[in-house]
């Protein structure tokens, strides 16, 4: 068998790819770096022609081949790399007639807890979604802790340390009180604290047992975020920018984090995520797979949580609550009292929809970012 063409699905916000064979059996995959999907394009480009005429069932060969050839690392080039990565193991899983997981060392668990992102941004609309979603059988939410990430422009309390901080506590607080103890809180700051609001506001939600503290600092310097996490039993997850398996190694080793996020389509497919867990399994962590992305991802990250004993929960992508995303593949993926079932489909499990560029037009998303009451650059 050989890849005979690679071919670019744009859809909505997301791009997948198709891999062509010449024996009819094709594979799809997902690109993650969703803020810079024509650069990603561009590096697909180039790797087609080393793709093509290659035999996919020769996975790690390739993605080593890919990685290391060219010397150069960076989000848009892994990014590129897990879109063809998951298209094997998505050709290899439907030549050899069983699903990915079954390649990855077999079935750990038949349906996945996972969690959806509460986009309100006020204590008493939060913690009324917080209910909503308790309502719908989950047992888990991600709070968007540092404001409204859809404003242009940050309010001028936001620059009173007192008043953030006092804020940020508030949408915990009003949280816990609306969905009880039987329900799990994930605290979403989107890198955006300095290590002095971080460590105020970890020790003013303790008491409200959230399940972790995501990603409160940027996540670039792990001896920072260790720093960190040395001042509070609050558990820190971070990764989900991470684009090699060593950056999780050394968050690890410095006592950085007890969850650990990788992205199964920025990190470099299902290859590397499957040595992350193992990584983060020696070091008694659990992982949360990262998901903000389409349905691609979100089959890819369930091979995965099937086949890993130490998955926590899984990130749940929005658009399967709201729009009509959830028709962008052939049969929608089911959802069982707050959990996920693994498909048992060949491959990564699922089909995208026939004509989906037709039915869901492109849109890339365009730069942004807040701007604080002084004119400066603010994160959220």
């Amino acid at each position: 068998m050989k890849v005979i063409r690679m071919e670019l699905i744009p859809a909505s916000k997301y791009l997948f790819i198709k891999l062509h064979t010449d024996e009819g059996i094709t594979g799809i995959g997902e690109v993650g770096a969703w803020g810079y999907l024509d650069g990603t394009i561009g590096v697909l480009k180039k790797l087609e022609g080393y793709i093509v005429g290659q035999n996919p069932m020769r996975i790690e060969h390739h993605w080593q081949y890919m990685y290391r050839s060219m010397y150069f690392r960076g989000s848009i080039i892994m990014s590129a790399i897990s879109a063809i990565d998951i298209a094997l193991w998505d050709i290899k899983g439907k030549a050899l007639g069983v699903p990915v997981y079954e390649l990855l060392g077999g079935k750990c668990r038949d349906k996945v807890r996972t969690y959806p992102a509460v986009f309100k941004f006020t204590p008493e609309e939060m913690a009324e979604e917080c209910k909503k979603v308790k309502e719908q059988g989950f047992t888990a939410a991600r709070l968007m802790i540092t404001g409204d990430i859809r404003k242009k422009t940050a309010d001028f309390e936001d620059g009173i340390f007192s008043h953030r901080v006092a804020m940020q506590i508030a949408r915990v607080k009003a949280c816990r009180d609306a969905v009880g103890d039987d329900f799990d809180l994930i605290l979403e700051v989107h890198r955006s604290m300095n290590p002095m609001d971080a460590i105020a506001f970890a020790k003013g939600v303790e008491e409200y047992h959230p399940l972790f503290l995501e990603d409160p600092i940027p996540p670039d310097n792990n001896a920072a975020m260790a720093e960190l996490a040395s001042k509070t039993w609050l558990p820190i997850a971070s990764g989900e920018r991470f684009i090699n398996i060593e950056e999780f190694e050394d968050l690890l080793s410095r006592h950085g984090a007890r969850y650990v996020r990788p992205d199964v389509c920025a990190l470099g497919g299902l290859t590397p995520c499957k040595k992350v867990a193992a990584i983060a399994e020696s070091h008694y962590v659990e992982i949360v797979p990262h998901n903000p992305l389409g349905p691609v991802s979100t089959a890819a990250c369930l091979q995965l949580d099937a086949a890993v004993p130490n998955v926590c929960i899984q990130e749940f992508p929005s658009f399967y609550l709201q729009g009509n995303e959830s028709q962008m593949i052939k049969s929608p993926l089911e959802l069982d009292h707050g959990y996920l079932v693994v498909p048992d489909a060949p491959g990564i499990g699922i089909e995208l929809a026939d004509d989906i560029s037709e039915k869901f037009p492109p849109a890339q998303r365009s730069i942004s970012c807040q701007i604080a009451f002084d004119g400066s650059v603010r994160d959220v």
